[in-house]
């Protein structure tokens, strides 16, 4: 039988989903700043009677100079609220966003079972999604995981390529699914410290028409390609390849390695001409032809 959260995810993911036009309002796609103590009552009336808990099963710590307080993370913008799960200690990550946000509606379609059950899809483990209708608000409940993609430095050469792997499978996967990330980079991308990598943050992220030549105008999100500075309208999801081509790169400097075939694969990503850059398809493809060699060279030179 499946969990309570795994019947609301569900639930969720099936509820008609906001078209682009409607999610297009900025009071809804704006970032909100709840009063968190304010939803107390509202997570007790699901049954978790304490005054200690902002969502189910979630407790966080209380301001001494106030009960009635919960204690903000100075590390943390207003829309965002680190807390533990009481059943087993885990440490997770609370997001409000408006109902009608774009955010949540792609979130709860990559967090659907359909979704989740595909190995190429690598977005943040969500556990709940707690809904207050009576503010539009909504609240995405998810792992923490690393502060971003390589929390330590140096790594190996093994952790480098799986973080890639992750990220460009995961990007592809969204691409398959007519959905464009918009804002990738290393900060964008985490670690459960155990080989395992995952992307967050859909707050610019958008579903994208079936048309044969989707056009829109983009001047936000961590990397701009050159024809999204000029003001023209760009393919959505050649602005994910420049972005993604720009993560290659970096990530190889936090990782403090130099690796030849990565940046070979980088530089068609990064072409002026967003007509001339690979798809994101072509790039898992040849990324994990790359993999592949560089794994049958370990096993012919290991002693």
């Amino acid at each position: 039988m499946a969990s309570s959260t795994e019947w609301d995810l569900e639930s969720l993911a099936s509820s008609t989903s906001s078209s682009l036009s409607s999610c297009d309002e900025d009071s809804v796609n704006a970032r909100v700043s709840p009063d968190w103590a304010k939803y107390r009552c509202h997570f007790e009336c699901r049954g978790y009677p304490s005054c200690t808990y902002i969502c189910p099963a979630i407790t966080v710590p209380l301001a001494r100079s106030d009960e009635d307080a919960l204690c903000k993370d100075a590390g943390l913008r207003e829309g965002l609220f680190r807390a533990t799960r009481c059943l087993d200690g885990m440490k997770v990550m609370v997001k409000a966003v408006h109902r009608d946000s774009r955010e949540l509606d792609i979130v709860r379609y990559l967090s659907a079972p359909a979704q989740q059950r595909d190995p190429m899809n690598h977005c943040i483990p969500i556990l709940d999604l707690i809904d207050a209708p009576q503010d539009d608000l909504c609240f995405i409940v998810m792992e923490e995981w690393s502060a971003n993609i390589f929390p330590e430095a140096p790594v190996s050469l093994g952790c480098l390529m799986q973080a890639l792997h992750h990220c460009i499978e995961h990007i592809a996967f969204m691409h398959r699914h007519h959905i464009a990330h918009f804002d990738i980079s290393p900060r964008n991308f985490l670690t459960n410290y155990n080989g395992r990598y995952a992307c967050i943050d859909y707050e610019l992220s958008r579903r994208i028409d079936e048309v044969p030549c989707p056009r829109i105008l983009y001047s936000r999100g961590s990397e701009i390609p050159p024809e999204a500075e000029r003001g023209r309208p760009s393919n959505p999801f050649m602005i994910d390849v420049w972005a993604l081509g720009v993560l290659i790169f970096r990530a190889c400097e936090l990782a403090e390695l130099d690796v030849p075939e990565l940046m070979h694969l980088a530089k068609p990503m990064l072409h002026e001409n967003p007509d001339k850059r690979p798809p994101v398809a072509a790039v898992l493809k040849e990324f994990q032809r790359i993999q592949a060699t560089m794994r049958n060279v370990r096993r012919h030179t290991s002693p």
